[in-house]
């Protein structure tokens, strides 16, 4: 679908619009003179979406600094870093799965029978502190490696 939109014909407001751009572009010194003039050229000729758009793909959206971009890219890589890998995650919902099925069997032995009940679910507890040291050493490599 996206290839549908830019190979549509391209109207005169959207060649004002990417010239208007590429205007803030030269003011904010990203394009030299003789960059602006080919790609306002090449915008008033351009037919396609797609010939306008490559004509701004290099630039930032305007009013962007070079530090707010860098900012940014620091952010995403940050949380990418934060990010628990898949595995991980599946590993958590099953044993939170299994974990929230052994307490409600033994909640509901435990209601329906006379006496002590043995808290089987606690056992659970094991496996989970060793799932939660793995989780940790593995942010804490992802953390140092970003």
């Amino acid at each position: 679908m996206a290839g549908e939109i830019q190979s549509m014909r391209a109207a005169d407001a959207d060649r004002h619009k990417v010239a208007d751009q590429l205007k803030v572009a030269l003011d904010e010194g990203r394009l030299s003179l003789n960059e602006y003039d080919d790609r306002v050229r090449d915008a008033y000729a351009a037919r396609t979406y797609e010939e306008l758009l490559t004509l701004v793909a290099d630039l930032p959206k305007p009013g962007l600094s070079a530090a707010e971009v860098n900012a940014r890219r620091e952010a995403e890589r940050k949380r990418a870093a934060r990010r628990m890998p898949t595995a991980l995650a599946v590993l958590w919902t099953i044993w939170l799965a299994l974990a929230a099925v052994n307490v409600v069997v033994w909640g509901l032995v435990a209601v329906t029978t006379d006496g002590h009940v043995y808290p089987w679910p606690i056992w659970l507890a094991v496996p989970g502190a060793g799932l939660l040291v793995v989780t940790g050493a593995v942010q804490g490599m992802r953390a140092r490696q970003s």
